[in-house]
């Protein structure tokens, strides 16, 4: 140990003759000597330090004549990039990054290893020319060729490009010639973005036949990109397409397809999908969406899409400390065929501005704000599906809250509303003033039992609530709050209808429990029960939301978060003869190994959403990790009031160190008017190692004995 130290000392005292640069350099052997030629020579467990350079090597010969290192192996050489060259013999200059190496492996960002006769590093090692070269990702044992390899005439690794461009190159699946292709380049595992081929996809349906996909991604600079993705088969021929765009104060992303296929013979077949969003100075966001389609059935069709109407919107939204701004318009477009545009509403505008004071006056918090919207539809027509319908209203309200004695919690809360509506086009048009005033106050009492590392939090809280609300002058159609639901989230709120148009009538008063439970070891529980009792009935409610009649449906609702990813999600409503109304459950269990969800709903007939019988449906999807190689999933949906299947799908997956495999087969069961059920599979192989479509290698194979893995 002296003898080393003292030669370790030497060392250093010499290596000043070999400085080559500004950067430092150290070296450190079992033994150290200069010859009678006035070499340099380092033996035995010698490892040399360069500007962030490591090289490990068994001898190191350094010749100040000409200034280069001859390095005998095993020679190991991490580069400050992370990159990592082993060799039986090399020839270096003293900074390590010009020269050649004999028998050398260059391993990439621990995934992708080059082989090769020699490498000779090139232009201060940027480039790595490899002669006879072998690139695979996968494990190599005696005896048996690897999964896949890519056997080359010549590779040149383009450090600073990060790319791999391949002379004469095969592709092998264990040692058996597949793919022959004269020139190509891919990108090496650390580039995260480059021009290149991506994963090709086989896809089979009873539609569009049996056909290959092959995605192709192009750069365009640092803030754009275009993906291409031919897809042919025997039905169709189609070209898909995405770009997106990156700005300092935004992005922009178009999505699409055209297609000319046997299903349509003589038509052009076509969809175009728009998003983007801008900061366009203020504190304003604009923000823009456009949805365009051939025909009613295209995107269920290729598989794009189940959505049966489109929204073409544009928006301004402004968010600041105690303001809020927002302007929208939507154009919509139905694909239903039975649903004419018109009483879609196919178009809709709307604006708002509202703010919060704080106010030492009055205690609590004041709100106020304008707003207006408008829905358009045909212009000229007398009739009910034609009518165009326009307000424009302000708003003032007051909330404050307090503890009281006892621990008693007060909410309290009151709105007056004033509008202005226009209505048009219609038998019952007309335009007038409506008012709205509003107040309530909600009681809390939280009874709360700490926890500990011995039990559970438990948090029990009656809740009880007195409202009452009222509608003045005009009564205009309801078009913007159709869609109402009682819920834990508005049990006790001021209003239960999600829009401005339609008004809660008369007093009310709203009961419940609410309950929690926080286990010890993790894990949540909670209970919410309760109803509303109203001084009357509610018509601009619909029977099947439970709130119409004087006495609501029951609410209760659960939640389980069980510690190992077990949980459960359920909420139903039900009359006092305990007739269920609408009800609906989540059931999911997430580890390591397993996801699995399974949901239940059950809703009854609605004339008012068009919904004429009773529907309800089972829904599960599943995975599971078979072993740290293979996985399975399964997705279905099965409709128990036509007491049939409506979607199912399997699928199955291999991943390893070097390939992914992904194998699928889904079948649509369900006749949606002249869209006849279909089967589609999917095949995709990604070979590991390869930045453009890559995913996260898997778990490394072993050599066992003489036969490989």
């Amino acid at each position: 140990m002296i003898l080393r130290r003292l030669i370790a000392a030497l060392v250093v005292a010499l290596w000043p003759m070999i400085l080559w640069a500004q950067g430092t350099a150290s070296l450190v052997a079992d033994t150290v000597t200069l010859d009678g030629s006035g070499r340099l020579v380092a033996q035995g467990n010698v490892q040399a330090f360069y500007d962030g350079s490591t090289l490990s090597a068994a001898q190191i010969v350094y010749d100040p004549g000409s200034d280069r290192l001859v390095i005998e192996g095993p020679i190991f050489l991490r580069s400050p990039d992370g990159q990592i060259i082993t060799a039986e013999r090399a020839e270096l200059d003293p900074s390590f990054e010009n020269g050649l190496l004999r028998g050398a492996r260059i391993v990439l960002d621990q995934q992708l290893q080059l082989a090769a006769n020699q490498i000779a590093r090139i232009d201060n090692g940027r480039y790595s020319a490899l002669t006879r070269a072998v690139a695979s990702s996968c494990q190599v044992c005696p005896g048996r060729a690897p999964l896949w390899e890519i056997r080359a005439d010549s590779l040149l690794h383009d450090t600073e490009a990060r790319q791999l461009y391949f002379e004469n190159a095969t592709l092998r699946v264990r040692g058996v010639p597949i793919l022959w292709v004269p020139r190509m380049r891919l990108p090496d595992p650390s580039n995260p973005r480059s021009t290149g081929l991506l994963i090709p996809q086989i896809r089979s349906s009873d539609l569009l036949g049996f056909g290959l996909r092959v995605p192709y991604f192009i750069t365009l600079g640092e803030n754009r990109d275009l993906l291409v993705a031919p897809f042919v088969s025997s039905e169709t021929r189609t070209l898909e397409a995405r770009y997106r765009q990156a700005f300092l104060e935004g992005g922009l992303r178009i999505d699409g397809a055209i297609s000319r296929d046997s299903i349509r013979p003589d038509e052009w077949r076509w969809y175009l999908f728009s998003n983007a969003i801008f900061d366009i100075g203020a504190g304003i966001e604009l923000r823009f969406s456009g949805e365009s389609v051939s025909d009613p059935f295209y995107l269920r069709d290729y598989g794009y899409d189940d959505r049966d109407r489109l929204a073409n919107r544009l928006s301004l939204l402004r968010v600041g400390d105690t303001s809020l701004f927002q302007a929208r318009g939507t154009l919509y477009e139905s694909l239903r065929l039975d649903e004419p545009d018109a009483s879609l509403p196919p178009i809709v505008l709307g604006f708002a501005y509202e703010e919060t004071i704080d106010t030492r006056l009055l205690g609590g918090r004041l709100n106020w704000g304008v707003s207006g919207d408008a829905t358009l539809r045909s212009i000229g027509a007398q009739a009910d599906d034609s009518r165009d319908v326009a307000r424009l209203g302000a708003e003032l309200g007051w909330q404050d809250s307090w503890i009281a004695p006892a621990g008693l919690i007060v909410d309290a809360e009151a709105e007056l509303r004033l509008d202005y509506y226009n209505v048009e086009d219609d038998p019952e048009a007309g335009q007038g003033w409506r008012a709205g005033p509003a107040a309530a106050v909600t009681l809390r009492w939280p009874l709360v039992r700490p926890g500990g590392t011995d039990r559970a939090a438990l948090t029990i809280e009656p809740v009880v609530g007195i409202g009452w609300s009222e509608s003045y002058g005009f009564a205009p159609p309801n078009e913007d709050a159709t869609l109402s639901e009682l819920d834990e989230g508005n049990l006790w709120s001021l209003s239960r209808f999600p829009g401005d148009d339609a008004r809660e009538r008369g007093l009310r008063a709203s009961a419940g429990l609410q309950m929690s439970r926080t286990g010890p070891a993790g894990g949540y529980q909670s209970l919410t029960f309760g109803r509303i009792y109203q001084s009357r009935a509610q018509p601009d409610y619909s029977r099947a939301s439970g709130q119409a009649e004087p006495f609501s449906d029951w609410l209760v609702s659960a939640k389980i978060d069980a510690p190992g990813g077990f949980g459960i999600d359920a909420r139903s409503l039900f009359d006092n003869s305990f007739e269920f109304n609408k009800t609906e459950a989540l059931i999911s269990w997430r580890n390591d190994r397993i996801d699995l969800s399974a949901g239940y709903v059950w809703l009854p007939a609605d004339p008012t959403r068009e919904r004429d019988e009773v529907a309800s449906e089972w829904s599960a999807d599943v995975g599971f990790q078979l072993t740290p190689n293979w996985s399975v999933s399964a997705e279905g949906r099965y409709d128990v009031s036509a007491d049939e299947l409506a979607r199912a799908g399997f699928g199955v997956g291999y991943r390893n160190e070097c390939v992914t495999v992904d194998l699928s087969v889904s079948r649509r069961y369900t006749i949606i008017e002249t869209v006849e059920p279909a089967t589609e599979f999917g095949l995709s192989v990604n070979l590991t190692g390869f930045s453009a479509g890559r995913s996260n290698a898997g778990p490394a194979g072993h050599c066992q004995g003489n036969g490989g893995p």
